[in-house]
């Protein structure tokens, strides 16, 4: 998930929208759908103004509930964070403005987090010392392959201005990944879900959990909405990875197929599948 952008106090941003409801309701929702994910993955601007406070409540809000799935918590600074601040109130390290690159584990799947932020400024950049970085842990075996995650994701945006904002000198990590046993690369900082492929690798946007922004609207007038804010879910097999888009929201079901219903189907041969539930009536 991306872009919860937390306050300090717990206030809603900019008076009206409930960032810590809506990051609440994402955390609930996965623990609903029975998820145990080998990791929770958060593709930054984790608070608004990197306030001290606004990490203090984003991490008594997302730990518990992390650790009660069983599963990693990954931190990926945004735009909107401060690198000093967030080591402080979310890694436990000292304040440090050098960037905060990441790796994890994840049962032989590796995540790269890499900090796409330039302190001071909202647009993104990779330097020369973190692509460097980043070509040396290609070369590193990785059994299942790796999975980059960033804030400002490798694309291009169609919206006026914000290629303003957008990762810069994208060529320079296309360099890098083009070739290697990179799976999937995720972002966030769109407000908005969306997809490509960079240097032949899928790219993933998880749209806000905070607010989205209203493509409905003429290019023009595109603007924050406090509608379709969701979350991805990441099944991760052999042969490929599938993105699939939760929306928040407690949204009226008008169908369902009940426990007996598939513990009947679990109980029936493949053969027996396609005539039960396959053929049409």
């Amino acid at each position: 998930m991306s872009d919860p952008h937390l306050i300090a106090g717990g206030e809603p941003l900019y008076g009206v929208i409930p960032v810590v409801e809506n990051l609440r309701q994402a955390l609930a929702q996965i623990e609903r759908m029975g998820l145990r994910p080998s990791a929770v993955v958060f593709t930054g601007d984790l608070t608004d103004l990197g306030e001290p406070d606004a990490y203090r409540r984003l991490r008594e809000i997302v730990e518990p509930a992390v650790e009660a799935l069983g599963a990693r918590l990954c931190w990926v600074p945004g735009n909107h964070d401060e690198r000093d601040a967030m080591r402080v109130g979310l890694l436990d390290e000292a304040p440090s403005l050098e960037p905060i690159d990441r790796v994890w584990d994840l049962d032989g799947l590796r995540l790269i987090g890499l900090d796409t932020s330039v302190p001071g400024f909202h647009h993104g950049e990779l330097s020369h010392a973190q692509l460097e970085w980043l070509d040396a842990r290609l070369n590193e075996p990785a059994e299942h392959g790796t999975v980059l995650a960033l804030h400002h994701p490798p694309m291009p945006t169609s919206q006026p201005m914000f290629d303003i904002l957008e990762l810069r000198e994208q060529s320079l990590l296309a360099d890098v990944v083009r070739g290697r046993n990179v799976r999937a690369i995720l972002g966030g900082h769109l407000h908005y879900s969306a997809h490509a492929t960079f240097a032949g690798i899928p790219v993933s946007v998880a749209a806000a959990t905070c607010y989205t922004m209203n493509l409905s609207m003429p290019q023009r007038a595109v603007n924050g909405m406090t509608g379709g804010q969701s979350f991805q879910v990441l099944d991760v097999y052999d042969d490929t990875i599938v993105h699939s888009v939760v929306p928040l929201g407690d949204h009226t079901t008008f169908d369902t197929f009940d426990e007996a219903f598939i513990t009947r189907l679990e109980e029936l041969t493949p053969e027996q599948r396609v005539e039960a539930f396959s053929r049409k009536r």
